[in-house]
């Protein structure tokens, strides 16, 4: 109240507005925080002091972050209040130091989707008008996560409007609200997948990369220091669901020419609880490679006798420090794989033989 009546400059939303209207000063002047935000920011330039309502804790996905971004060097003094998903706790007398927070409110699933993989055991996230809680709960039970009950909090501080309740299908919850998942039992999550357990193209065992052969072709990829990963020619998706499932804060897009591709990568994704992983489906060198997420791994996993054009290729996006890793089972392809990492300029660092059962001896290379 200090601040506030010491104030001139004012500004948020304009539901804070309506909340706090007479609170304020007599001539006083209000800015509404509206997208777009760099004229917001343009009109507090003219301006030494200003006071800015925010709801919860302004540091936690709040404005004062954003104020930071925008104005380096800022002095800044917060006046936090509880954040929303610290409220739900409190109304479920849950403590809260061990949960794992995820905001979906503007973003992606890419976060919420490493916490379900990593098998988090308590989970609070922020939702918004798309990314609702019924949203939510359909994506966990399309991949196989029946293991979390799942908590709502809707409007809350409003103790007019307030409710808090376990999730029950078929209801239209109100905004703004929030969730807390708790696991309830743990989920299996395989390191090595034997591949009789994929679903096969054709039921063709050996069109899929031996689990033998894949982890050590993912090892060589040094997945825990990479963040974007590209599967060319993934088939049956067998390397991209094991490279998601061990390295699930991987971003993942995978390439394949055959339609057929896409229903497999999609029974396996969800058969293994794998959700996230971009499908693309077509002619790997017609195309344009620059809408997706920049390449600092790639595993080549077939190429149509065209690899040392798809390396050229793939050298035309990838990051500086990216990895390559091919599984060659003949010395043509060795060769052909040699050719093309010279063409770019990379080296070979790394070179496996493997021969498992009756099949011919793999080499598993990768250049850097």
């Amino acid at each position: 109240m200090r601040v506030i009546s010491q104030g001139k400059i004012f500004s948020g939303g304009k539901r804070h507005h309506e909340i706090m209207c007479n609170y304020l000063p007599s001539e006083s002047t209000w800015i509404d925080i509206t997208v777009p935000l760099s004229q917001v920011f343009e009109q507090y330039k003219a301006f030494d002091d200003i006071v800015i309502f925010a709801s919860g804790d302004p540091l936690f996905y709040g404005f004062a972050a954003t104020v930071l971004r925008e104005l380096p060097g800022v002095d800044m003094k917060v006046f936090p209040s509880f954040n929303s998903l610290q409220l739900l706790a409190h109304r479920l007398n849950l403590p809260y130091q061990d949960m794992h927070v995820v905001s979906l409110t503007g973003r992606p699933w890419n976060k919420f989707d490493e916490a379900l993989i990593s098998g988090e055991s308590f989970i609070g996230c922020l939702t918004d008008r798309q990314k609702t809680p019924q949203t939510i709960w359909n994506r966990m039970q399309e991949y196989g996560y029946t293991n979390y009950e799942m908590s709502v909090g809707e409007n809350l501080g409003n103790e007019e409007t307030e409710r808090v309740s376990k999730y029950e299908h078929g209801i239209d919850y109100a905004n703004p609200n929030c969730i807390i998942l708790q696991k309830k039992t743990s989920r299996n999550r395989p390191f090595g997948i034997p591949e009789s357990e994929f679903h096969l193209l054709n039921g063709r065992t050996k069109m899929i990369t031996k689990m033998p052969i894949r982890l050590l072709s993912l090892s060589m990829l040094d997945l825990h220091n990479r963040t974007s990963f590209w599967d060319v020619g993934f088939c049956t998706g067998s390397v991209s669901i094991e490279a998601k499932l061990q390295f699930p804060h991987l971003n993942i897009t995978s390439f394949e020419v055959r339609e057929e591709g896409r229903v497999l990568m999609e029974q396996n994704s969800k058969k293994f609880g794998v959700p996230g992983i971009e499908v693309v489906i077509g002619d790997f060198l017609e195309e344009d490679l620059t809408r997706y997420p920049t390449p600092d791994a790639v595993f080549i996993g077939g190429h149509g006798g065209r690899l040392v054009e798809m390396i050229a290729k793939i050298k035309e996006v990838m990051a500086p420090n990216t990895c390559i890793v091919f599984n060659s089972v003949s010395e043509e392809s060795k060769k052909m794989f040699e050719d093309g990492i010279r063409a770019i300029g990379l080296r070979l660092t790394q070179v496996s033989r493997m021969a498992l059962d009756d099949f011919n001896p793999i080499y598993i290379m990768k250049a850097e």
